[in-house]
């Protein structure tokens, strides 16, 4: 039988060869192009190569849009019981915030406070839209870091929200010209929880048990520290609005 004719180069094929009709590839006249390998890492993902993927937009009612992390979601319902993809929950919400706002500057008002942002949770949550509706529209425009009015800004104006952290940083700079020393420290305790488990460690059903963790249930040493239970409170309450300046 004859023998096959070895190719140039010792026999090897290369996937990049062309085939000839004896079996063996015949080089490309011109080397393949190597793509250039990025030396910084991309901004929004930190990563080289960029593994950003394009994420999904909503535009509402008044023409802008909100960018979203997926449209997907598993705690939106209609009230027939069917489920609601992301984008139309939160144009039921865009639809719906109009009763419990009028604009940017009165939803800051309901929320430096505890008793009004109370009443906007229990509002919300009569129309359908309680903590786990938020939270799931926390996730989807990856703002699960951040504050409650900047989930309901968001969707409302479209506003980029911030970070409970950037909130509280900002808050601290006030506080440390408004408060003693004493104050200072533990409204720096207060702000830590709030930044880590969220908005509703500034309730103030919190107030108590986190006095009690400050001070090791101790808390007449609170008292003698801070000021009679009155003053306590004004200073609990009173410090929020710094968190929602504009």
């Amino acid at each position: 039988m004859p023998t096959r004719p070895s190719p140039p180069g010792g026999g090897k094929r290369r996937a990049e060869h062309a085939a000839s009709p004896c079996g063996w590839r015949k080089p490309h006249s011109k080397k393949p192009q190597i793509a250039a390998f990025p030396t910084t890492p991309c901004p929004p993902c930190g990563n080289r190569p960029c593994t950003c993927q394009k994420k999904p937009k909503v535009k509402l009612a008044d023409g802008k849009e909100r960018q979203i992390q997926h449209m997907s979601a598993t705690s939106f319902w209609h009230p027939d019981g069917t489920p609601m993809s992301a984008a139309q929950f939160m144009e039921a919400l865009f639809g719906q915030l109009p009763e419990f706002f009028r604009d940017e500057d009165e939803l800051r008002t309901l929320c430096r406070a505890p008793d009004t942002r109370r009443k906007l949770l229990a509002g919300l949550a009569e129309k359908g839209l309680g903590k786990d509706q938020l939270a799931e529209m926390q996730r989807i425009i990856n703002a699960e870091n951040s504050d409650l009015f900047d989930v309901l800004a968001f969707v409302a104006y479209a506003e980029a929200p911030l970070s409970r952290e950037e909130r509280a940083e900002r808050a601290r700079a006030v506080i440390g010209t408004q408060f003693n020393d004493r104050q200072q420290g533990f409204l720096s305790f207060v702000l830590a929880h709030y930044v880590t488990a969220g908005v509703e460690e500034l309730d103030e059903t919190k107030l108590g048990p986190l006095l009690k963790l400050k001070y090791n249930n101790a808390i007449a040493d609170a008292f003698a520290d801070l000021g009679t239970p009155d003053a306590v409170r004004q200073t609990f309450v009173g410090f929020q609005r710094y968190l929602y300046q504009g």
